[in-house]
């Protein structure tokens, strides 16, 4: 009996359609493959919704998220939007969507295989062979704590953000990536800011708690935030899995995305609740939005976390292996293109990892 997944497609803003377009079919090409399918229950997130209904996220389509088995979301925000304020901000929707599928963390894994260590702004033997996991919280700390405001005017004038933690926020972050590290190669460095902040102090406490009850056989040490962007431009190869709080795993995950030279390979994945929510980590980039030269790396891997999620392995292995044989090749999409390499489009690309992908299936198959 075959299953039929339903996923809410959010394509958003800039790129966001012209990536999750590849991704979904994709999707659908190894599940043809595989014997699945999918339903789509297609929404607007961000400034597309704001254009349409006023608001960067209706009831409507976060019903729908709430009702589907995963999200797959484009990118959000722009230019056009960069004037509002709040929460009409678009990416206030993204905020909003996280936080009511109750999606503690935010799963960011970066990689650097040979065929992209000359791409990245190190040195290519600084970063080649890098693989580690960035853990991040994603439902806490300072993006959401309160208070939070802006007030007065002239001279007077203040704003101010709260960042705040409890015992059982970091508790249950600590352990997914504990659990990951098992998964690994048995290793987490926690990161944060205990020689200043009051939050970070509790932040290593719980984790070294966690760690010596129930994690005894795997390796944690902690670094200071500061130390932590700096090692990963030195020697990012030293890093398994990073565990650290919202404000720092949204910096940290987005210096280590460039390690491979470009922002569209990173594919995210933010679990904890019922429903997932699936999401390349680049923006939206909307002067070349509809051009179809946008990379689709970072949208169709993040849908392979996504089947990773269902428990369809070999489906989410296969498109990785897509995407490892298509750059083996030799192909670039325009962020990654140099001389002596094969220049594609987003479709073109799309199309070779589709090939790669489905040729995997049949071999593990025979």
């Amino acid at each position: 009996m075959s299953i039929t997944y339903q996923i809410a497609v959010l394509p958003g803003d800039g790129i966001g359609p012209d990536v999750i377009h590849q991704a979904c079919l994709t999707l659908e090409a190894v599940g043809n493959a595989s014997g699945f399918s999918f339903e789509w229950v297609e929404g607007a997130v961000g400034g597309a919704s704001i254009d349409q209904y006023g608001t960067p996220l209706t009831d409507e389509v976060l019903y729908k998220c709430q009702g589907a088995r995963a999200v797959l979301l484009g990118a959000v925000g722009g230019d056009a939007w960069d004037h509002l304020t709040g929460d009409q901000r678009p990416e206030s929707g993204l905020l909003k969507l996280r936080k009511s599928l109750r999606a503690f963390v935010n799963l960011r894994p970066v990689l650097v295989p040979d065929s992209l260590a000359e791409a990245s702004p190190l040195r290519a033997d600084a970063v080649r062979g890098t693989d580690l996991l960035v853990v991040r919280e994603l439902t806490g700390g300072i993006y959401f704590g309160q208070p939070s405001g802006r007030e007065g005017s002239g001279s007077d004038e203040r704003a101010y953000n709260t960042m705040v933690y409890t015992a059982d926020e970091v508790d249950r972050v600590s352990r997914v990536a504990f659990q990951w590290a098992r998964k690994r190669r048995g290793r987490v460095t926690s990161v944060d800011k205990a020689n200043v902040l009051v939050v970070s102090q509790l932040w290593r406490d719980v984790v070294s708690r966690v760690h010596e009850s129930d994690y005894p056989d795997l390796t944690l040490n902690h670094m200071y935030v500061d130390n932590a962007a700096m090692q990963l431009v030195l020697n990012p190869r030293q890093f398994d899995v990073i565990v650290t709080g919202n404000l720092f795993g949204d910096i940290l995950s987005d210096a280590a995305a460039t390690l491979g030279g470009s922002l569209g390979l990173l594919p995210s994945a933010s679990v904890g609740g019922e429903v997932g929510l699936f999401e390349p980590v680049h923006g939206s980039a909307p002067d070349i939005a509809g051009k179809d030269i946008a990379n689709p790396i970072a949208a169709i891997l993040s849908a392979s976390m996504m089947l990773d999620e269902f428990g369809e392995d070999q489906s989410a292995q296969a498109i990785r292996t897509g995407v490892e044989k298509a750059l083996e090749e030799g192909a670039r999409t325009a962020d990654l293109w140099r001389e002596g390499l094969r220049r594609v489009s987003t479709s073109e690309m799309g199309d070779l990892i589709r090939h790669h992908a489905t040729a995997a299936l049949s071999a593990y198959k025979k």
